[in-house]
């Protein structure tokens, strides 16, 4: 039978790594989804989820109620997000100062990406479904960010949202359809 989280977490408060790993594999998904889906981009939001158990696992002895862990993450994700706007915010108004780089221009020049036009459409579009997303409500946005976005199956969403299958089924349908109607709707 599988540990409990607050056993896992009373276990992490006294120092057993072993213990905190098995509570990163189990939310992981969730910080990833709620990551990608605050900062857009999967390596980012890799980085942030990183970051954010790292804060946790320093962090660990402060939490007095191990029901809370979820809820407790996020938090800490929320704020590992605000301060990578703020680092970023301060490398752009760094950047640009006295270095152009001929060497630079020449390995945009030679990338086999897509041309400019298509990569801003396809960002574009990318943003617009995020902040629908961000729009719906959370009963159908946290199932859609972890089957999508996270790439969850549906057992682990089922347990990471204490879910019955026919009920997650249901708000999955539910929650795609609103996302599809809110496109549509956006792109008149």
């Amino acid at each position: 039978m599988p540990e409990t989280d607050e056993a896992l977490v009373a276990r992490s408060r006294g120092g057993d790594r072993a213990a905190f790993e098995e509570l990163v594999r189990r939310t992981a998904r969730l910080v990833f989804a709620r990551a990608y889906l605050e900062t857009g981009d999967a390596h980012q939001a890799e980085d942030v989820a990183q970051e954010t158990f790292f804060t946790a696992w320093r962090s660990i002895g402060q939490v007095t109620d191990a029901t809370g862990l979820r809820p407790w993450l996020m938090s800490i994700l929320h704020s590992v997000v605000v301060d990578v706007a703020r680092r970023a915010g301060r490398q752009k108004r760094g950047a640009g100062r006295g270095r152009d780089d001929a060497g630079s221009l020449l390995r945009l020049a030679d990338d086999a990406t897509p041309p400019p036009s298509e990569l801003v459409a396809r960002n574009d579009e990318r943003e617009r479904a995020l902040s629908v997303l961000r729009s719906l409500p959370a009963e159908y946005r946290e199932p859609l960010m972890l089957r999508y976005l996270a790439g969850a199956d549906y057992e682990t969403i089922s347990r990471q949202l204490a879910l019955s299958n026919g009920s997650l089924r249901g708000l999955l349908s539910r929650g795609m359809a609103m996302l599809r109607d809110e496109m549509k709707r956006k792109n008149r």
